[in-house]
């Protein structure tokens, strides 16, 4: 065989292995972690490489999170505490099967998987000290956020309503999509009047994979992707959002909850056991209670506290250990002409593929994985359409923190009613991009511009994560 066939056979061999071990790597999302499964369960698996001498703990974990709880006092005393006003009375019934919640849809009596964050601008100077700290200022009647469920003989705090207004958005070529703008309200308050210059915010609970591994990229690594004053000049700034760490008693990076305004699984688990189930812990001692609803001190509670450190743990190891599933279609023509539009539209700019995870001792699965969640988990100016006008330590009423994409193909096999964005206004991804404005308002317009098959494989593409 000639010298140059043979060179052009090795180049093309070696060729065909790069690019099929680019893809192979890729299609692993989670790195190590990753799993093969499809349909309503895909969320819902604990991390591949966990050795089977854990798998206990991640089933214990997943049956206090999977489980109801219950009022006390009860025969089930590792379960009992519920309420008195409360959200939901389980984890998964906000997470359903581990992924997202919905807005209620009319004739709902309830939110269920949404809930209403609350709070008033801080105007004295003690007020702006314990935005430090709190990161808001709590509405004075209903706190931090709004509980629409209540034991019986208690009043729930109130009712949320949301109506939409139709948004007609256009494409270049003349196809047109239909936004919806929500209008949310609270009705049938049973505590008071609310302040007039309540903050209101809602929010649909987010998906569960990948946590432990978002939790495990290095803050340097995160830092790194920060330009708050846009000194490259790409019109991106994305920041990093300073929220209290209660552990540690100090300011550390936001990394959870839609505007990064919590700092580990640990801290975001107490707080929803606390504000959404209603329950205390040692990080949480306290009922999410006003003054004004003596009804949470007249109640017979579940222990001091409730949720016991030990169930705490086993709820964050299952937290931090749910599996993101593996990409699919990676190969298929569309998905990747998809991916493309998406570098092309600067996407990516904010949807940064990769990190490779600390190493991790304690926690060996998660430790030093090359992970794809496509988020930077930084704050980004989301512009006027989707501000909620409500401030979350450092961040502002129009920031919000990257939505990590991983699994975001899985959605509606899932949990068929999921939605996209804070609040659940978006009912399909093209719509989700839509919204964005702000710092994203560039990428929104090339999108606009693009023909319809550009578009349909950007889709393609978003449904292969």
């Amino acid at each position: 065989m000639k010298p140059n066939v043979i060179a052009y056979l090795n180049v093309t061999c070696l060729t065909f292995l790069v690019t099929t071990s680019a893809l192979a790597f890729e299609r692993t999302s989670g790195g190590g972690t990753t799993v093969i499964k499809e349909g309503p369960n895909a969320f819902s698996q604990p991390a591949a490489n966990l050795p089977m001498s854990e798998r206990i703990d991640f089933s214990v974990g997943n049956s206090f999170f999977r489980n109801p709880w219950v009022s006390s006092p009860a025969s089930t005393d590792a379960r009992d505490g519920l309420g008195p006003l409360f959200n939901t009375n389980g984890c998964q019934n906000c997470h359903i099967k581990d992924g997202r919640g919905h807005p209620p849809s009319p004739g709902d009596i309830n939110a269920v998987s949404m809930l209403v964050r609350l709070s008033v601008p801080a105007m004295s100077e003690a007020e702006k000290q314990k935005l430090i700290q709190y990161g808001n200022i709590p509405e004075p009647n209903y706190g931090g956020q709004l509980q629409d469920f209540s034991l019986p003989g208690v009043k729930p705090e109130g009712k949320i309503a949301i109506s939409y207004r139709e948004v007609p958005v256009t494409f270049e070529d003349g196809e047109t999509v239909t936004l919806r703008q929500p209008n949310l309200a609270i009705t049938d308050l049973n505590y008071g009047p609310m302040a007039e210059n309540v903050q209101l915010s809602a929010r649909i609970a987010p998906p569960m994979i990948g946590l432990g591994l978002l939790e495990s990229i290095p803050a340097e690594a995160i830092y790194a992707y920060a330009d708050p004053e846009d000194a490259n000049g790409d019109g991106i700034s994305g920041r990093p959002n300073q929220v209290w760490d209660i552990d540690t008693q100090r300011t550390a990076l936001g990394r959870f909850g839609w505007k990064a305004g919590l700092p580990n699984v640990n801290q975001q688990n107490a707080s929803a056991f606390n504000g959404d189930v209603g329950l205390t812990t040692s990080m949480f001692p306290h009922h999410n209670c006003m003054p004004s609803q003596s009804v949470c001190d007249d109640m017979p509670n579940g222990g001091d506290p409730e949720v016991s450190d030990n169930i705490l743990d086993f709820v964050e190891f299952y937290a931090r250990h749910l599996a993101v599933p593996a990409r699919r279609n990676i190969q298929d023509s569309q998905v990747q002409r998809g991916q493309e539009m998406f570098v092309n539209a600067g996407c990516n700019a904010c949807h940064v593929e990769s990190f490779t995870t600390a190493k991790r001792p304690d926690l060996a699965a998660l430790s030093e994985q090359e992970i794809h969640p496509y988020t930077d988990l930084l704050l980004h100016d989301m512009g006027e359409g989707l501000a909620d006008h409500r401030s979350e330590f450092i961040a502002n009423g129009r920031e919000w923190r990257t939505a990590p994409l991983w699994g975001i193909g899985y959605t509606k096999e899932v949990n068929a009613d999921g939605t996209y964005l804070h609040d659940g206004r978006a009912r399909t991804l093209m719509e989700a991009v839509l919204w964005h404005g702000g710092e994203a308002d560039g990428t929104k317009q090339r999108v606009l511009a693009m023909p319809k098959a550009d578009r349909d494989a950007l889709i393609a593409f978003l449904r292969s994560l």
